[in-house]
């Protein structure tokens, strides 16, 4: 028996919906679909344990191949178990079966929940681009508003920015004291305690060189900027990316010539929130080519699923922008939020972890 929570049953949903609706349409930065954009889809591509499988569209017909046989499905199956499996999904919790929809699963060639892959592609789609009149196969990346809030950059220890303390001369019991408050916001708290005594968090570096190095190479001065907003997120009551961005804005830390209102903070985080969506994570080295060679589909919780192309980068980078919120980690699990010494010097850690609203 197949059993899955909600984003996983969500990819099978995902599926089923686009062979229903034999084409994807493009939503918008507020996730409203742009009905004059869409793509034709002509076939989708299943990389499951026995092989590659493949679901093409023929009118009104599914054909799916590599099995033993070829097999011959109306499309209006597909819309008729689509509907099923989003109602089931909808009203289940935690991990779960759906006996109808794994019956069906088996008699389409379709034996696990979650396409074999080991980059961030969850679907592999052939479209018909009707503006360059050209086919394309592209790699999608899903996320469900099925489910719970699903998380674009997850938290680990290598998501830690290291920043010293300055102007701070605490007495170890006082160090003690800071460290040891345990209120539900205790790193926001514990920072206040520190600026009370007149500390300063100045940041120095990141605890991990390979993401330190990443976000260098999409911009030599992201690790500061990025620094800024996870600190102000910290010591302040905003949580979106769109209101922290807005706010480093004013404050421009970084000194940049706005005499020209050039948005540079909006442009390099957008840059950022785009690769690491497409292929960027924090643990291995980024060489800038992307994984999700189309973009992101978004099912949304009505079942429509939308889908943010890389074609249209603007619009992607608009919608990653818009709906992202910065989130506090496990402070234990990824070991920040405390006062430590090194060297003499007192310094303290914060985490970076970004999540959809």
């Amino acid at each position: 028996m197949i059993t899955g929570n909600k984003g996983e049953w969500s990819e099978i949903y995902a599926l089923f919906k686009l062979l229903g609706d034999k084409q994807l349409f493009a939503g918008d930065a507020d996730l409203n679909k742009v009905e004059e954009l869409f793509y034709p889809i002509i076939k989708i591509i299943r990389n499951e344990s026995g092989g590659n499988f493949e679901y093409a569209l023929n009118d009104d017909l599914v054909i799916i191949l590599g099995g033993k046989e070829e097999l011959r499905i109306p499309v209006s199956t597909f819309i008729d178990q689509s509907a099923i499996l989003l109602a089931k999904i909808k009203k289940s919790t935690g991990a779960f079966s759906i006996p109808e929809t794994e019956e069906f699963m088996t008699a389409i060639n379709c034996h696990t929940l979650k396409a074999k892959s080991t980059s961030k592609t969850d679907i592999r789609i052939v479209i018909h681009d009707q503006r360059i009149n050209q086919t394309a196969e592209l790699g999608f990346s899903i996320k469900s508003q099925l489910g719970g809030e699903a998380t674009l950059l997850n938290a680990g220890k290598t998501t830690n920015f290291i920043y010293k303390l300055d102007n701070f001369n605490p007495t170890v019991e006082e160090v003690s004291e800071i460290n040891e408050i345990d209120t539900r916001s205790k790193i926001k708290d514990r920072i206040a305690a520190i600026n009370e005594k007149g500390g300063r968090l100045t940041f120095t570096t990141l605890e991990q060189n390979i993401f330190k190095n990443n976000l260098v190479l999409i911009d030599s001065l992201l690790p500061n900027i990025l620094a800024e907003i996870i600190k102000t997120f910290f010591t302040s009551n905003l949580s979106t990316i769109e209101d922290l961005t807005a706010n480093i804005n004013q404050i421009n830390p970084l000194n940049y010539d706005t005499q020209f209102a050039h948005t540079f903070y909006d442009y390099k985080i957008k840059r950022f929130l785009t690769d690491v969506a497409l292929g960027m994570t924090p643990s291995k080295v980024w060489t800038g080519i992307y994984d999700a060679t189309g973009g992101y589909l978004i099912i949304k919780e009505n079942g429509d699923i939308l889908c943010y192309h890389i074609y249209n980068r603007n619009q992607f980078e608009d919608y990653l922008f818009a709906n992202t919120k910065l989130e506090t980690a496990s402070s234990t699990r990824h070991e920040f939020g405390k006062i430590y010494d090194a060297n003499g010097q007192l310094f303290f850690k914060l985490n970076l972890q970004i999540r959809f609203k």
